[in-house]
């Protein structure tokens, strides 16, 4: 398109063409607003390709499976191979080009190539073949996203490894896997791969696996992951590893393991290493904080936006997306030299980052949640945190499944007889999430939640057990 060292000039220029960084051109373009998006590898970014729609694809067919089995009378089975090809569809076999399209005719020009920031208002371009510099009239916006953590193991890297992406994209069952880690990536991923078919040793150094949720989360995961198969080794190291001919070693105290495969879900880091935020003063591999609307402090002017990842807020794909529409009506209020709305919950506060962030597991039981655990309110400073739990057994769940298994966690602030956090623990609870979301947000009184009343039979009947539960204390 253009030569080598052209210099082009628009309204908005995006480092990052993943979910967020789409959603923050998509804004600003409807916005009235020119609009250009650089990025270096797939348009659509990690979430399209190896996060998100592959992990879930992966987990689905396995997980319907067994919620089927828990039916009297069915017969049910699945083929990994398909499994695996099915994912291979919804990541289009790793072709950007519907994506791509999508931003040529949404009026967004895409710059393909590595963008780093050269100075204000400045993003300078390595096409391959040459250099393009891209000035922004009115606002820069970082969305870079995050990048792995290796852990400091000896012998990590005299052997192969796989991060999340090698994961998700794999071509092969693997017989043998050892997952390091217990967050979500490797709770997924763990439970996905024993279903179709490894040998799954899972390793967490915690007392349990997903140790920022309810206690009940990590322990009902552990539970299923068991009756899988998989090994579960809680508060346990990875000492050493080292090559074992085609396979790895895995040092475990007394003990060593042989796996052929081993995900390192240990972790992920702002990617602010390598797009030049030292040229405008601010220290490479840090999170590039902001305020609620976006803006990064430590720099000069109104110009420099992030959102996602890279902001070290809530590293969630709907979360970054959410900023990203933040972000892009605040700068679009800004370059029209109208009023912001920061305050709670305006039109140019990122106020949910804080206090209702959901969240899905989709392991086998699901784990949602959304708002602060317990522990979290009583550390954030809410003086009467009240929590009440109880399993999930209604008509709806029964008939849901036979011998259906879940817990349901609802905490409040007893000052305000609000709820601020809410975790389901069960199959197929994911949907019950966003009327919790709903509540929080809302910030609804326990005395009118009273009046919304659940369907019956459905498995929302957990929320009149929980009302009752607490009037009951």
């Amino acid at each position: 398109m253009s030569p080598a060292d052209a210099r082009e000039e628009f309204d908005v220029v995006v480092l990052g063409a993943g979910p967020v960084g789409e959603n923050v051109a998509d804004y600003a373009h409807r916005a009235g607003l020119s609009t250009a998006v650089v990025e270096s590898a797939l348009v659509g970014g990690e979430c399209s390709f190896w996060a998100c729609i592959p992990s879930k694809a992966l987990l689905r067919t396995p997980n319907a499976v067994a919620a089927a089995r828990r039916l009297p009378g069915v017969r049910a089975d699945f083929d990994p191979s398909a499994v695996l090809a099915r994912r291979d569809r919804f990541v289009h076999d790793y072709d950007d080009s519907g994506q791509a399209e999508w931003l040529d005719g949404a009026g967004i020009r895409l710059v393909r190539g590595w963008g780093r920031l050269a100075g204000e208002k400045t993003v300078a371009v390595d096409t391959g073949d040459g250099t393009r510099t891209l000035t922004a009239r009115h606002a820069v916006v970082v969305a870079t996203g995050s990048t792995p953590v290796t852990p400091p193991i000896p012998g990590i890297d005299t052997v192969r490894t796989w991060g999340s992406r090698d994961a998700t994209a794999a071509k092969e069952i693997p017989r043998r896997l050892g997952v390091l880690g217990g967050g979500v990536v490797g709770a997924e991923m763990a439970q996905a791969f024993a279903r179709l078919g490894s040998q799954v040793t899972s390793i967490v150094r915690g007392d349990r696996l997903l140790a920022s949720y309810e206690p009940t989360a990590g322990e009902r995961v552990a539970e299923a992951f068991r009756a899988d198969g998989i090994d579960v080794r809680l508060n346990q190291g990875l000492d050493a590893v080292a090559k074992a001919g085609d396979a790895i070693a895995l040092t475990l105290g007394d003990e060593t393991i042989e796996v052929d495969e081993l995900l390192l879900a240990t972790g992920r880091r702002p990617n602010s290493t390598d797009v030049g935020v030292d040229s405008v003063g601010l220290k490479p591999g840090e999170p590039l904080t902001t305020d609620d609307s976006g803006l990064v402090r430590g720099v000069d002017g109104e110009w420099l936006y992030a959102a996602g990842d890279v902001a070290g807020k809530v590293p969630l794909t709907h979360m970054g997306k959410y900023e990203a529409r933040i972000a892009a009506a605040a700068l679009a209020a800004r370059a029209g030299g109208k009023p912001v709305d920061e305050g709670p919950w305006g039109e140019h506060a990122a106020t949910a980052d804080r206090v209702a962030a959901p969240q899905v597991v989709f392991t086998d039981p699901e784990v949602a949640h959304v708002g602060r655990t317990a522990e979290q309110a009583r550390a954030g400073g809410v003086v009467d945190v009240r929590a009440v739990e109880i399993d999930i057994a209604v008509a709806g769940s029964s008939l849901h499944a036979d011998g259906y298994s879940g817990t349901a966690v609802m905490v409040v602030d007893g000052t305000r007889e609000v709820v601020i956090g809410m975790t389901f623990v069960g199959q197929d609870v994911a949907e019950l999430l966003h009327s919790a979301t709903i509540a929080i947000v809302g910030e609804v009184p326990l005395n009118r939640l009273w009046h919304a009343v659940p369907a019956f039979p459905t498995i929302s009947e957990v929320w009149l057990r929980l009302l009752e539960a607490y009037r009951g204390r």
